[in-house]
Formats: structure tokens, sequence, C-alpha cells
């Protein structure tokens, strides 16, 4: 996913759901400052301990927060392991609040309604890229 994108230390990247954070943690092990939220405290706490561990905690901070309620202009890079109608419900937040040029990339799941710019099979499993117009 990050390959896609081309993370990379310019960018700022946000991981909505991110789950036991390791998606974030290998942005920031690529030099990116990276936040992953997910909804979930036992999650988040997973995330931390892993970023500590692989010796990224200063660069990838976990919050607890309902992904449709955190701020995105701020992101170069977005990256999403969500169900189709999850993405779906995001997409017009994707489109208004990231700069154009931003990048999302989605791991399993297509945003309908939204043709990605890049699409590609990772061992076996489908990794989407859109870029905000």
């Amino acid at each position: 996913m990050l390959d896609l994108a081309g993370a990379g230390p310019a960018d700022l990247h946000i991981d909505l759901g991110c789950g036991d954070g390791r998606i974030a943690i290998a942005a920031a092990r690529r030099g990116a400052r990276a936040l992953g939220v997910d909804i979930n405290p036992i999650r988040v706490a997973q995330a931390r301990a892993a970023a500590a561990a692989a010796g990224v905690a200063a660069r990838a901070a976990f919050r607890k927060e309902d992904l449709f309620a955190t701020p995105l202009g701020a992101a170069g890079i977005v990256s999403l392991y969500l169900l189709p109608l999850v993405n779906k419900l995001l997409a017009p937040r994707l489109r208004s609040e990231l700069r154009p040029g931003s990048r999302i990339v989605g791991h399993a799941f297509a945003m309908p309604g939204w043709a990605p710019a890049a699409h590609e099979v990772v061992d076996g499993h489908q990794v989407y890229l859109w870029i905000v117009p």
C-alpha cells in the first residue's frame, strides 16, 4: 500500500481504522509522520506498544477516535482497510477535506463510485490508489 502511494518523509499519513498499527508504523519507518485512529481502545494500546517496540513512537501517534470525526485536511496519504459501505460513506469527506493530489490507498475493497487511479494485486490482495482531484 505504501509503495503504491509513494509514501516518504514529506508525508503525513493517516490510517483510518488502524487496528494494530502496522501500516502507520511502516509509514513511520519510511520517515513519514503517521497517525492511526481506531475506535477500539485495546487496538490503540496495542498500536502504541508496537510503535514503541519498533522505535518509531516519535513519528507514529495513535488515538481512540471515530474515523468519521478524524480531521483529514493535513494528510498527504490516507490508508483504509474498511468495508465498501464505510469507504462509500467516507468518499465525500476524502474528496472535500483532502488537498488535490493527496493519495488514498485501500486494501481489499474498492470505493464505490470512485474509479481508482491504480489497482494492483499484491500477494493475492487487492490494493487500490485514488488521487484527490
